[in-house]
C-alpha cells in the first residue's frame, strides 16, 4: 500500500524526535500499523507490525543484557536477570513511547481507536519494540544498540544503584487524580541552573494553579517525574 504524501510529512516530524531517518519509509510505517488496522483493511500479514514488534523485543533485551554483562562483570547471572526485568517492562518502554508521543503516529483499527488505544500501554510497548526492530533492518545492530542505550542506560544505572521498579510517576499522577477531580494538571519550570551541557531543571506541578509537587532534573521530563513522584509522596503514597 503506497503512503500517501501527508503520512509522509508526518513520520518525517517522527523521525526527528527518534533522531533516527529511514531510508526505507514503509519499514517505519509497518511498525506503527496494530494488526486492527490491518485487519480492517484486509493487509497482509506481514504490513502490520507484530512480526517488527517480535524482532525488536530480542533486540532490545540482547542490547540490555550485552550492556549489563559488560558494565557489571562480578554480578551473578541472577541479578542481571533481575536487573534487566526491571528495565525492560512494558511500562519503561510505553514511557519511552509518550516521551516522543508515539501514539498520534499509530495506525489503529476503529475499534482500538474508540478505547483509547493510542495510549493503552500495551500497544504503546509493542510499538516500541516494532520500531527498534525496524530501525535494525533498516541500518545495522551498532545503529540500534547507540540509539536504545541513549534511552535505557540511565534507567539501567538507576535500577542498580537503587533496586527500584520502573514507574512512570507523571501517568501514576494523571490516573490518580482523574479519579477525584476534572482539574487540569499543568507543569511549569520555575528556574533553570548551569551551562547548556550540564544544566538543572526544577519544576512546580500544578492542579488548578495550586502547587502540588516540585522537582529537579537534568532535562525537563526527569524534572516533571520528580515533580509528580513529590505529589504523590505527599498524597500518601510511599515512593521513598
Amino acid at each position: 500500500m503506497k503512503i500517501s504524501n501527508e503520512r509522509i510529512k508526518e513520520l518525517e516530524s517522527l523521525q526527528e524526535k527518534l533522531n533516527y531517518y529511514f531510508h526505507d519509509i514503509e519499514l517505519l510505517d509497518t511498525a506503527l500499523t496494530h494488526s486492527s488496522y490491518a485487519n480492517e483493511h484486509n493487509l497482509h500479514i506481514s504490513k502490520c507490525n507484530e512480526r517488527l514488534e517480535f524482532l525488536g523485543d530480542t533486540v532490545i533485551n540482547l542490547v540490555v543484557s550485552k550492556y549489563l554483562y559488560n558494565k557489571y562483570p562480578f554480578y551473578p547471572e541472577g541479578e542481571l536477570t533481575k536487573i534487566r526485568a526491571k528495565v525492560v517492562c512494558e511500562p519503561s518502554l510505553a514511557f519511552v513511547a509518550r516521551n516522543i508521543e508515539l501514539g498520534k503516529y499509530l495506525l489503529l483499527g476503529k475499534g482500538e481507536e474508540a478505547t483509547g488505544g493510542r495510549e493503552r500501554e500495551s500497544i504503546l510497548a509493542d510499538a516500541s519494540e516494532a520500531i527498534t526492530g525496524a530501525i535494525l533492518i533498516d541500518s545495522n545492530f551498532e545503529t540500534v544498540n547507540l540509539l536504545l542505550l541513549s534511552n535505557f542506560e540511565a534507567d539501567i544505572v538507576h535500577a542498580v544503584a537503587k533496586g527500584d521498579l520502573f514507574i512512570d510517576y507523571k501517568t501514576e499522577l494523571q490516573e490518580r487524580l482523574q479519579k477525584v477531580t476534572k482539574g487540569k494538571i499543568e507543569y511549569f519550570v520555575t528556574k533553570e541552573e548551569g551551562p547548556d551541557h550540564n544544566k538543572l531543571f526544577y519544576i512546580d506541578v500544578t492542579i488548578n494553579n495550586d502547587v502540588i509537587g516540585s522537582g529537579i532534573g537534568r532535562n525537563k521530563k526527569e524534572a516533571e517525574q520528580m515533580a509528580a513522584k513529590e505529589a504523590l509522596i505527599l498524597m500518601g503514597d510511599d515512593y521513598e
